[in-house]
Protein backbone atom coordinates (compact mmCIF):
# COMPACT_ATOMS: atom_id res chain seq x y z
CA UNK A 1 0.00 0.00 0.00
CA UNK A 2 1.34 3.65 -1.43
CA UNK A 3 1.85 5.75 1.99
CA UNK A 4 3.28 9.13 1.21
CA UNK A 5 6.88 10.38 2.56
CA UNK A 6 5.91 13.46 3.87
CA UNK A 7 2.88 15.37 4.52
CA UNK A 8 1.28 17.32 1.75
CA UNK A 9 0.63 20.42 3.66
CA UNK A 10 -2.78 22.40 3.34
CA UNK A 11 -1.60 24.99 0.40
CA UNK A 12 0.19 22.58 -1.74
CA UNK A 13 -3.20 20.40 -1.69
CA UNK A 14 -5.24 23.33 -2.26
CA UNK A 15 -3.18 24.60 -5.30
CA UNK A 16 -3.35 21.58 -7.03
CA UNK A 17 -7.19 21.34 -6.64
CA UNK A 18 -7.42 25.13 -7.72
CA UNK A 19 -8.63 23.97 -11.18
CA UNK A 20 -11.11 21.46 -10.24
CA UNK A 21 -14.21 24.04 -9.81
CA UNK A 22 -16.97 23.69 -11.94
CA UNK A 23 -17.34 26.77 -13.91
CA UNK A 24 -20.76 27.83 -15.05
CA UNK A 25 -22.60 27.56 -18.43
CA UNK A 26 -22.57 30.26 -20.76
CA UNK A 27 -26.10 30.36 -22.63
CA UNK A 28 -26.85 32.44 -25.71
CA UNK A 29 -30.12 34.11 -26.88
CA UNK A 30 -31.51 32.03 -30.15
CA UNK A 31 -31.69 35.14 -32.49
CA UNK A 32 -34.58 33.13 -34.62
CA UNK A 33 -36.79 32.73 -31.11
CA UNK A 34 -35.29 34.29 -27.96
CA UNK A 35 -34.81 30.79 -26.20
CA UNK A 36 -31.77 30.10 -24.53
CA UNK A 37 -29.34 27.71 -26.06
CA UNK A 38 -25.88 26.38 -26.13
CA UNK A 39 -23.45 28.46 -27.86
CA UNK A 40 -22.15 26.87 -31.07
CA UNK A 41 -25.24 24.13 -31.10
CA UNK A 42 -29.19 23.96 -32.52
CA UNK A 43 -31.43 25.50 -30.93
CA UNK A 44 -33.84 23.16 -28.84
CA UNK A 45 -36.85 24.57 -29.37
CA UNK A 46 -36.36 26.32 -33.25
CA UNK A 47 -34.08 24.00 -35.06
CA UNK A 48 -32.52 26.93 -36.28
CA UNK A 49 -28.26 27.22 -36.68
CA UNK A 50 -26.61 30.19 -37.65
CA UNK A 51 -30.13 32.00 -38.82
CA UNK A 52 -30.56 29.08 -41.08
CA UNK A 53 -33.49 26.58 -40.42
CA UNK A 54 -31.18 22.64 -39.57
CA UNK A 55 -33.37 20.47 -37.57
CA UNK A 56 -36.93 20.37 -38.80
CA UNK A 57 -39.83 20.24 -35.97
CA UNK A 58 -42.32 17.44 -36.95
CA UNK A 59 -45.33 19.75 -36.98
CA UNK A 60 -43.55 21.42 -39.97
CA UNK A 61 -42.11 18.45 -41.83
CA UNK A 62 -46.25 17.22 -41.70
CA UNK A 63 -45.88 13.76 -39.84
CA UNK A 64 -48.29 11.74 -37.71
CA UNK A 65 -47.41 11.08 -34.33
CA UNK A 66 -46.19 7.40 -35.13
CA UNK A 67 -43.62 8.04 -37.48
CA UNK A 68 -41.91 10.34 -35.19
Amino acid sequence: MAVPQNRVTRSRRDMRRAHDSLVAANPAECPNCGELKRPHHVCPSCGHYAAREVVASVVEAGLDDDAA
